[in-house]
């Protein structure tokens, strides 16, 4: 269960500007290097950040008091995280830098996956929160894998579209982005908000 727990918050992983520069890369010339690239970059930023954060807490000695400050850390970790989601739900444009993306190559699609998915705030507390949470749990770090392995798919499933559907994949991607850039942040608070609400639970509990 411990490993199936997190796996909603992949979602709040890609939803945003992540979805969106899967989007455009997918589309990119040179795609199937930078989408190759972009989701390799993340996959390791997102392994690191949540490997950090688990031997963080794994060095916090097994007592009552010390996983419940734990789940406490991943309480706050997710209200950052909600706040910065609403305080950003009326950019419904993408950022500037994403008109780079069609003129991208894969270096840059690397650096650009390794960032946006490491560092991007809402994603930076959803990592720290997984590897604190499975840690407060007394969980082993394999039980990421599902989380980071979803949060890649999800990554990867605009290119992924364009191998199995072709013209087709073409034709609904930018129908995807558009629907991303005004819903997202509410997909994305309900995830969190019923994390939180299990988070609550382990701390009542």
């Amino acid at each position: 269960m411990t490993a199936l727990t997190p796996l909603p918050l992949a979602v709040v992983m890609v939803a945003g500007p992540q979805i969106l520069s899967a989007i455009f890369l997918a589309t990119s010339e040179d795609w199937r290097w930078n989408s190759a690239a972009f989701v390799f970059g993340a996959c390791l930023s997102i392994s690191l950040i949540v490997t950090i954060a688990f031997l963080f807490g794994s060095g916090t000695p097994r007592q009552g008091g010390s996983r419940r400050t734990l789940h406490l850390i991943v309480f706050v970790l997710l209200l950052f995280a909600m706040v910065h989601v609403y305080l950003k739900r009326e950019q419904s444009e993408p950022p500037k830098w994403m008109g780079k993306l069609a003129s991208a190559n894969p270096r840059f699609s690397f650096r650009l996956g390794f960032l946006l998915l490491g560092f991007f705030p809402t994603d930076l507390f959803t990592s720290v929160a997984v590897g604190t949470f499975l840690s407060a749990n007394s969980a082993p770090l394999t039980d990421s894998a599902g989380f980071i392995f979803l949060t890649v798919l999800f990554l990867a499933l605009p290119s992924l579209m364009l191998v199995l559907f072709g013209e087709r994949a073409e034709a609904l991607l930018p129908k995807i982005r558009t629907w991303m850039n005004t819903n997202s942040w509410i997909v994305n608070e309900v995830v969190i908000l019923f994390f939180i609400a299990m988070t609550i639970n382990n701390i009542i509990g």
